[in-house]
């Protein structure tokens, strides 16, 4: 299915907000789960659900969900993930991504991995509206949602503190081919974006299919 054909599937106000409720939970959903998330039947969710599986903007398995196994445990279920392949579409066709491995490749291989970092700390400046630095994790998370990251609130451990993840990477396509340049280009970014100075900081911890990068209270704003 071309780009845009799947991309207006999503025009169905039911349809998106099923895509939309999958997609932020980052983990396997159900149909029942996802038809009380987006409050319509269960027959109508899997009608929905599967119709964007087609589309490729689902991925599907089957596991128990009632977390028992062995006889009894009743037969898998069919679950949702968001799809991993990446949808674009451009009038009239465009190729950024190109341009941007393109600079990449230039940038890494002349060194200019300093000053690529400077800039994004200055374009994350630039881009936060506040007079000055984040002032909590709730005021990054609005900050980070309007830029495409993601981000959701983990607790570390049973009794930790909370940290800021973000399951989506704006920059993943080129940070697959050019990982230490883009990745610290985005701290760089983030931490412009945030503010230094301020109750939050920004550091790498890279994880598979999230930013490699989280924001968390810092050390001397922990007590």
């Amino acid at each position: 299915m071309e780009d845009i054909d799947a991309i207006a599937l999503l025009q169905d106000p039911v349809r998106r907000r099923l895509y939309e409720y999958v997609a932020a939970q980052g983990r396997e959903i159900g149909r029942n789960e996802a038809a009380e998330a987006a409050g319509v039947a269960r027959t109508l969710a899997a009608h929905h659900l599967d119709r964007l599986a087609e589309a490729g903007l689902l991925e599907t398995g089957s596991r128990r969900l009632t977390g028992r196994s062995g006889p009894g445990a009743g037969r898998p279920a069919k679950v949702y993930t968001r799809a991993r392949a990446e949808r674009t579409v451009s009038l009239p066709a465009r190729d950024y991504r190109t341009a941007a491995e393109l600079l990449a490749e230039a940038a890494e291989e002349a060194g200019l991995d300093s000053g690529l970092g400077a800039a994004a700390r200055r374009r994350g400046e630039a881009l936060r509206t506040a007079a000055g630095p984040c002032d909590g994790l709730a005021g990054a998370v609005e900050l980070l949602a309007a830029r495409g990251y993601e981000p959701y609130l983990k607790q570390v451990g049973d009794a930790g503190p909370e940290v800021l993840r973000m399951r989506n990477c704006p920059f993943h396509t080129v940070a697959e081919h050019f990982p230490p340049l883009v990745c610290g280009m985005n701290l760089a970014l983030l931490e412009g974006l945030i503010g230094t100075g301020g109750p939050l900081r920004a550091r790498m911890d890279a994880r598979p299919g999230e930013c490699c990068v989280i924001v968390e209270v810092s050390k001397n704003n922990a007590d």
